[in-house]
This record gives structure tokens, sequence and C-alpha cells, in this order.
């Protein structure tokens, strides 16, 4: 057997995965179980006292604890167990930006249904979004949330003034594929005077999106995203990691094109990736095509014909899309994000 850089290079990284996903798996147990919050809650813990303040079997609070400790996540003295207060930023604070635990749900989610999209690839099918389950629901929604609360009613439409005063005294927004809706709520809270309405095909999505606003303004609708052209104008439209999901995006395009009121405006936030494909790509574009491959393709390859556009959207196809649809302008941003680019559309 032949054995190179490359090879030792590629095992290397393959078990470097495997590693990565296995602790996102304990992630996952760590925060369905409550048992991250438990230690934030109480302080350093013994095994025993996790168990029973956390409503687990004690064999498995010992398993678990040992795992967090040898994998750095929580910190180890004399048999007891604490999560420090750096890690809790990253695992149990759902709106700091570091929380990235969300992903170890999007990973779940994904595994219960990795056979059927192995199927799919095979009868060149789909995979429903509901069959991914609370799992990947629960972590799409939430890796997004500290973004869509801080960034979204922020410095993205501080790059939109004329729309964001025109907020500021009232007005209509549309949230077009909005989820669990965080961005729906942090909407209606930075412009109490405007009427803030959220838009998903997901009847899930929309119950989680109703618990979430509770105490806001902030009104849902069961509906495809082609839904807005029926109860515009609207001053804004957002369409927030959506575009690149939908099997028909120009005729959605053109549905939110006819919704807006005379100088409104459409606000596309989608993956930033390259202009064009080049291999090897960086780790956005690994991560993108990741989850194009596991979810998004295959969730849009449910409803035949697609566009089938994965979760890859590069600036061109947009302007593209945008420009069949009727859109006359298509402005990049000058937002500055590790993830996503940002489109004016008029």
């Amino acid at each position: 057997m032949i054995t190179t850089d490359r090879t030792d290079q590629l095992t290397e990284r393959l078990f470097g995965a495997a590693l990565g996903a296995l602790e996102l798996c304990s992630v996952y147990l760590g925060t369905e179980l409550g048992l991250y919050k438990t230690l934030e809650k109480h302080g350093s813990l013994t095994p025993e006292e996790l168990a029973e303040r956390a409503g687990i079997a004690p064999r498995y609070a010992v398993e678990w604890l040992e795992q967090q400790a040898v994998a750095g996540l929580v910190d180890h003295e004399d048999g007891r167990f604490a999560l420090p207060p750096e890690h809790a930023r990253v695992l149990t604070a759902a709106d700091d930006p570091a929380h990235v635990a969300p992903f170890a749900h999007m990973l779940a989610g994904i595994g219960g249904v990795l056979p059927r999209v192995a199927e799919a690839y095979r009868t060149g099918g789909g995979v429903p979004y509901e069959e991914y389950g609370y799992e990947f629901r629960h972590g799409q929604g939430h890796i997004n949330r500290p973004t869509f609360i801080h960034e979204l009613p922020g410095t993205w439409l501080d790059a939109m003034p004329d729309i964001r005063d025109r907020l500021e005294n009232g007005g209509r927004v549309a949230d077009v594929g909005c989820g669990q809706g965080f961005s729906t709520r942090a909407m209606a809270q930075r412009f109490p005077r405007a009427s803030v309405e959220g838009f998903d095909a997901d009847p899930a999505s929309i119950r989680d999106a109703r618990a979430h606003a509770e105490g806001t303004a902030a009104g849902f609708v069961v509906g495809d995203a082609t839904s807005v052209r029926d109860r515009g104008p609207y001053d804004l439209v957002l369409v927030l990691e959506t575009l690149h999901d939908l099997p028909h995006p120009v005729q959605t395009l053109a549905a939110v094109r006819a919704s807006l009121a005379a100088g409104g405006a459409a606000l596309i936030v989608d993956e930033r990736v390259a202009e064009t494909f080049s291999a090897p790509g960086d780790e956005v574009e690994r991560m993108m095509y990741g989850w194009s491959v596991t979810h998004c393709l295959p969730t849009q390859m449910v409803e035949q014909p697609s566009a089938a556009l994965g979760t890859v959207l590069r600036a061109g196809t947009v302007r593209e899309l945008a420009s069949t649809a009727g859109f006359t302008t298509v402005d990049v941003l000058p937002v500055e994000n590790d993830f996503f680019r940002l489109y004016r559309l008029s």
C-alpha cells in the first residue's frame, strides 16, 4: 500500500472530523437534557448531584461529565465538575454572538434522515424539510438567532437608512421564510410603530415563532413565499437565508417585487461564498457545501421541477434571479459578516 503526505493529511483530517462530530453529539445531549443549564445554575457539581438536579440516570451523568472534562468543555477538580463562564456563552447563552451550540442540533437532525438522503441521491427525489424534525428546526433557528437579534435591526438596517427611517414612523415589514421567528421578533421590537409579519410554509416553524415572539406585536402567517403578493404593500420585505432554499426562487422574487410599496425595497441575505467555484475552498465554502449535500439540496428536490440551487448561492446567481424577476437594481450592501452577504433589491 502506497502512503503519501496527502493520504496522511486526509486520514488525520477525517479523524479530527469524527472527533468533532462525536463531541457535537455530546453537546446535543448536554443541551437537550439541560445538563449545561443545570451546571450553570448550580455551579460545581458531582455526577450524583447533576443526575439528581437534571433528572438523568447517575451512571450516564458520570460518563457524560468525564467525557466533557476530557474534551475540555467543562472544568474538573476533586470529583466536581463546573461549566466555566466563557464556555457558558457558547453552550447556554442563546442570544450571545458566541453561541454556536445549535450546530449540534442541526447535526442530529441530519443524522436522523441520512439514509433517506442517500436514497434521494439514488432516485433523484428529495427529503421533505419536516422530516429533519425538531432537531434541525431548532438548530437552524437558534444558530441564526444572535445575528438576527443583534445585527438585523442594527447595522443591517443602518445600511438602508431610508427604509429604517420609514419604519421608525410606521410602515410594514414582511419576513419571508421566517422560520422560528427570531428575525420577525427583532424587527417588531426595534420598530414598534411598524406592522411586522412573518411568513413560513412550515406549520411547526410558525408555531415556534408565535411562542418565541409572545409579548410583541409580530404576526405570523402559514404560507409559501409567494403569499406576500396578496398581503402587500410592504415597505421592506426580508428574505433571510431563505432564497437558496426555494424551489421556485424567481417566482418568489417576482411576488416580493409585486408586494413592495412605492420606494420600498427587499433585503436578501444569503451565504457569503466565493464569486466563482474553485477547489479546494475555504472553511466557509466547505461548510456551505456540507449543508447543501446533506440538507438544503435534498429539501429543494422534493418539489419538481425545482431550481435546485443548493446552499452555495453566488452573487452572480442572485443578480440573475433578481433581474429575471423584474428587479432593476441589485446592490451589495457594505456590511461585514463572516457568513452572510446582503443584497438590496429594488
